[in-house]
């Protein structure tokens, strides 16, 4: 031994951990093929005949020709349809006899009786005209389907990074062989240090590649390099949790929006994708309509985990009979990237049509016209034009994104307003401060019997109150470890504010007017910590010039790039 580390030597580690995981290794030299031929036509063969043993040898290589023969316009389109393929299965019908059979290319429900997993280094691929090959590091097969591939660098060598990774799988291998990507929904870089081993798609942009912490939920996230390959290989490798990625994990949006996006799950949205799916149902089993909530910091990909939960409630929860979910959105938010992502996901979320709602009455009618499925996306303050019940099915999930905003405060309570909205109550001129019926009583009035789920990032108790224990969390120390988002500083700064008196005077007769009228104490003093830290006190000329001279001086002192000015939410 010379001392001396070598790329070879971590590729055989590699290899080492993915048998101990139940894959089957071989060299790529050792398999006799034409190098350009990207599947293993042999396990695949063997599979179809083991699975289907009716299938004769034309039926199976037709069968195969099939899946070597997708269409496809561009690279990102053959990619897309292949996995549909690969994910789905297709129908095939025998031209001699006319005999059906539901082909399903992996066996996603008895996963270690039927299906061969094979992990293969040195794999010539051939291309062009002069007969150049590639050679990935590593590339796993199911049923002679590559599914993934490996590019790994050398931990010793400083020169050799992830990045460099990134780039042969993402620019040269994109270019001389997309005749095997074509094939690879998944990739994975790493170098075996912290925080470099980095699972990804074809299609994802070098910085959302991410690490993958955890096996499980509740294990602490690996820290130490080696420790990190250890876990993404048993957290994401083994192959049983390999297919259930696949399956219900990658996300493509719908054929007809023209994006090329491909994107696979972080682990926190696995594994609170997962608890949720239990909660919900338990809650349904119980009838305590409390599917639970999920507590997100900045980075935590939470509207993803909802599209990944829509997915499994509507395709693994045989209980819940394909439901109806309603996802419950501020006002503002239906433009955002939570609308706009459902909207072009039917295909995903399995769940039929995706709509935007415009009114409580269209909301109804969709409910009334079917008894299961559908995504309606709609605005908390749709609840408050009226009062009264929607629909009556158990079958209905309800999604409150940020649920802190949307449902909160299940007594009556007071809010800050600039203008009158129709379900004020009282209102005293100038100060915008008015009694209104909370949104949560809405919402269960008009689905006395659905189940609620809520979303947030921002933990109070009153969520909690309507939507169940917390499920999940992911904490933004998590996500600044997990190289997500940077870490917030707080630095104290003072801007001296004087009341004027006869304001003052206004606000303590408007909340003996309050109380007289039958607000609660608790409401009132709720009422009165929101109105001293808002605009009402906040918005003094004086001190707002003072915030923003102090905000230039430290700006011009300590900041070399962009930064961003941020209001209280």
């Amino acid at each position: 031994m010379n001392g001396k580390y070598y790329e070879s030597d971590y590729e055989e580690a590699l290899i080492d951990l993915l048998i101990q995981q139940g894959w089957e290794y071989t060299h790529g030299g050792s398999i006799a093929r034409n190098n350009k031929e990207v599947l293993l036509v042999d396990d695949l063969s063997e599979y179809l005949q083991q699975r289907y043993t009716d299938l004769n040898a034309s039926d199976i290589e037709e069968i195969i020709n099939r899946l070597r023969h997708v269409s496809g316009q561009t690279h990102f389109e053959l990619l897309h349809n292949t996995f549909y393929l690969v994910r789905d299965g297709f129908r095939y019908t025998r031209n001699q006899d006319g005999k059906i059979f539901d082909i399903e290319f992996v066996d996603f429900e008895q996963q270690n009786k039927n299906n061969v997993y094979r992990c293969v280094n040195q794999f010539e691929v051939g291309y062009g005209l002069k007969d150049d090959v590639r050679i990935p590091d590593v590339l796993l097969f199911v049923n002679g389907i590559p599914l993934c591939i490996f590019e790994l660098k050398n931990p010793a060598d400083a020169n050799a990074t992830i990045a460099d990774a990134y780039d042969q799988i993402h620019i040269r291998y994109k270019r001389d062989i997309p005749h095997l990507l074509r094939y690879c929904p998944l990739s994975c870089i790493s170098d075996a240090t912290v925080n470099n081993t980095k699972l990804g798609t074809t299609y994802t942009p070098y910085n959302h590649y991410y690490a993958w912490k955890k096996v499980n939920n509740e294990d602490e996230a690996a820290k130490r390099g080696i420790d990190q390959v250890k876990t993404i290989v048993a957290g994401v490798y083994e192959p049983n949790r390999f297919l259930e990625i696949l399956r219900d994990y990658v996300y493509f949006p719908d054929k007809k929006y023209e994006k090329e996006e491909e994107i696979v799950c972080r682990y926190p949205q696995f594994f609170a994708t997962r608890m949720l799916r239990e909660s919900v149902l338990k809650a349904h089993t119980a009838n305590s309509r409390k599917g639970g909530t999920y507590f997100g910091a900045t980075g935590c990909g939470k509207t993803y985990t909802m599209m990944f939960l829509a997915r499994q409630l509507s395709l693994r929860c045989k209980e819940l009979g394909s439901p109806t979910v309603v996802m419950i959105v501020d006002r503002d938010d239906l433009q955002t990237q939570a609308g706009k992502l459902f909207l072009r996901s039917e295909e995903f979320l399995s769940l039929g049509a995706a709509k935007i709602i415009a009114d409580r009455e269209e909301l109804k009618r969709e409910l009334s016209i079917r008894e299961s499925g559908g995504f309606f996306i709609c605005t908390i303050q749709k609840f408050c034009e009226q009062i009264g019940e929607l629909n009556t099915r158990k079958n209905i999930i309800c999604f409150s994104d940020e649920a802190h905003r949307t449902q909160v405060r299940l007594n009556t309570q007071l809010k800050i307003k600039d203008q009158k909205e129709k379900n004020e109550i009282i209102e005293v001129e100038g100060l915008g401060a008015f009694i209104t019926k909370p949104y949560a009583e809405h919402l269960r009035t008009a689905f006395p019997n659905a189940t609620f789920v809520g979303f947030s990032g921002t933990p109070i108790d009153e969520t909690i109150q309507v939507f169940g224990e917390v499920v999940d969390s992911y904490t933004m120390q998590q996500a600044v470890e997990d190289e997500i988002t940077v870490p917030l500083k707080y630095i104290p700064r003072i801007a001296n504010v004087t009341l004027d008196s006869e304001k003052v005077k206004q606000i303590d007769a408007y909340y003996k007017q309050c109380a007289d009228e039958g607000a609660t104490a608790e409401d009132i003093e709720v009422s009165k910590k929101a109105m001293s830290a808002m605009e009402v006190i906040l918005g003094d000329e004086d001190r707002l010039e003072r915030l923003a001279k102090d905000i230039i001086e430290h700006y011009t002192k300590a900041c070399e790039n962009k930064a961003d000015v941020v209001q209280k939410a």
